[in-house]
């Protein structure tokens, strides 16, 4: 077993159980490391979230930490959205897919640093506390 498949699976899965999004480091790993194809890319990172996913869902379900009808909405919008995105991703082709990939990964961690310069460390407890 190669140890960055395992460093990439168990980095994937704390994020994801984070709720972080933990495919962009599964869907970097697979596309640099492993050579995968953008589409394939995606499906394998699809059914690799189902088991964390519903993991995680176990978890915060305990901690009563879901509210069940904001997530029915959003599961059914999710549901009709992936359908739509199965059939654009279809249309558009592998290569395209990436390029869209990192173009969001790049504007989100530009986004992320221009907030990282608007936020102040704040004196209690050290919260974070827009300026």
């Amino acid at each position: 077993m190669d140890v960055f498949k395992l460093i990439a699976g168990f980095l994937s899965g704390i994020i994801g159980g984070m709720g972080l999004g933990g495919g962009a480091v599964l869907l970097i790993y697979l596309r640099i490391f492993e050579d995968t194809q953008q589409i394939n890319a995606q499906g394998i990172n699809l059914l690799f979230f189902i088991p964390i996913g519903l993991t995680a869902v176990i978890f915060y379900s305990f901690k009563k930490l879901i509210k069940w009808k904001t997530v029915t909405v959003f599961a059914l919008c999710g549901m009709a959205g992936a359908v739509g995105g199965y059939y654009l991703s279809s249309l558009v082709g592998g290569d395209f897919l990436g390029k869209i990939f990192g173009s969001v990964l790049v504007i989100l961690g530009i986004s992320e640093i221009i907030k990282g310069f608007h936020l102040k460390k704040g004196e209690k407890g050290g919260t974070i506390k827009k300026e």
